[in-house]
């Protein structure tokens, strides 16, 4: 796909329009989402870029959907970005105004498509070519982009924005913690800790403990003696994925029937909600300074090396004997939890993630290269 850039001045930064969700799930109660505090964030505090933020959850829910996209198009026009970043969520910006960015405005358009393991063909596939660029997590969905005819799709990786996580050198007071929902088989594996004699404090939607507020969750990172993580997303039998076929909530929480064509699609795709995926909390864990204990999924082998940077389980007896094993092992958990901060310092902060893309989009080409 080809794009004539506008020409961008030699002396400042490149200006991007940074387009998302305030809110996770556009839901104020639930406070920020985790793209606003890594990636919008992540852009603010880097202090490389010239940063303005449209947050069309919050937009949205005062004014509606049509007058947001109408306000969306003036942003473009009033600030002038050399760049236009969305994370879409669902069809809250609508096709027409996504397309008439990209043919008219000078801007580059790309996209973080966030949940291609299981959203590629029911969503990503028709949304991406309404953009210059794309952005995956995952690996095996770029030849999916390929064989659909799109070529400007960039592998990238969770990470963690290290302006915010950081460790703690605080007393390691909790032996094993769980961070996150309880969905897919997550329950049933600390139900067999507990029944094997290890207590884990989990947090968390669906966990008696409740919500942990985010600061205290990075704190816990570093309070926790083995944190661990599951790589497995929600099962495809359960209710919220069956309503989810039939109905579509936006950012705004309205609720819209699907069409007939978007029914047909969710159905033809639900088998891949179950698959495994690379969680970002396996960035964030390891860039707190935690010691990260997590279920295996492909390609992980990039990113860390298990036994030396964070370790991995396969099955519920593997996880109850490497919790055991590395309780009793201070010295060698205390290596491996120094190994993963600093591979995750080194390499995984989002901050080198967007670098990276933004060097692929050629951002920076007429730029003074001190910025």
């Amino acid at each position: 796909m080809s794009h004539d850039k506008k020409e961008i001045l030699q002396i400042g930064k490149p200006r991007i329009l940074y387009i998302g969700l305030m809110y996770d799930y556009g839901i104020p109660k639930l406070g920020y989402s985790f793209e606003y505090i890594n990636l919008y964030e992540t852009l603010v505090r880097s202090e490389k870029y010239s940063v303005s933020f449209f947050p069309y959850d919050v937009i949205m829910r005062k004014i509606g959907r049509k007058k947001m996209n109408v306000q969306l198009l003036n942003a473009i026009k009033d600030f002038g970005p050399d760049l236009s970043f969305f994370v879409l969520f669902t069809d809250e910006i609508m096709r027409e105004t996504i397309k008439n960015i990209t043919e008219k405005s000078g801007s580059i358009t790309l996209n973080w498509f966030t949940d291609d393991h299981w959203r590629f063909q029911n969503y990503s596939r028709y949304w991406a070519p309404l953009f210059h660029w794309a952005v995956t997590t995952d690996s095996d969905s770029v030849e999916k982009y390929h064989r659909i005819g799109y070529h400007n799709i960039i592998e990238s990786q969770w990470g963690f924005n290290h302006f915010i996580y950081k460790h703690y050198n605080i007393p390691q007071d909790y032996d094993v913690t769980f961070i996150g929902q309880v969905h897919s088989d997550r329950k049933n594996f600390i139900d067999y800790l507990y029944q094997s004699g290890i207590e884990v404090n989990c947090w968390g939607k669906g966990w008696k403990n409740g919500r942990l507020e985010f600061n205290e969750m990075v704190k816990m990172f570093s309070r926790s003696k083995i944190n661990l993580n599951f790589t497995q997303s929600s099962l495809m039998f359960r209710l919220k994925p069956i309503i989810k076929i039939f109905l579509n909530r936006r950012a705004d929480n309205s609720i819209h029937l699907n069409n007939i064509f978007n029914v047909t699609r969710n159905i033809a795709d639900i088998k891949n909600m179950h698959k495994t995926q690379i969680k970002a909390r396996i960035f964030e864990i390891t860039g707190s300074g935690g010691f990260l204990l997590t279920q295996d999924v492909a390609h992980l082998t990039e990113y860390f090396v298990p036994g030396k940077e964070i370790e991995i389980f396969n099955d519920a007896d593997e996880l109850l004997e490497k919790i055991k094993y590395y309780l009793n092992n201070d010295e060698k958990r205390e290596n491996i939890r120094r190994a993963g901060h600093k591979r995750a310092i080194s390499e995984h902060s989002f901050e080198q993630r967007l670098m990276n893309i933004f060097y692929t989009l050629g951002l920076f080409n007429k730029y003074d290269n001190k910025n």
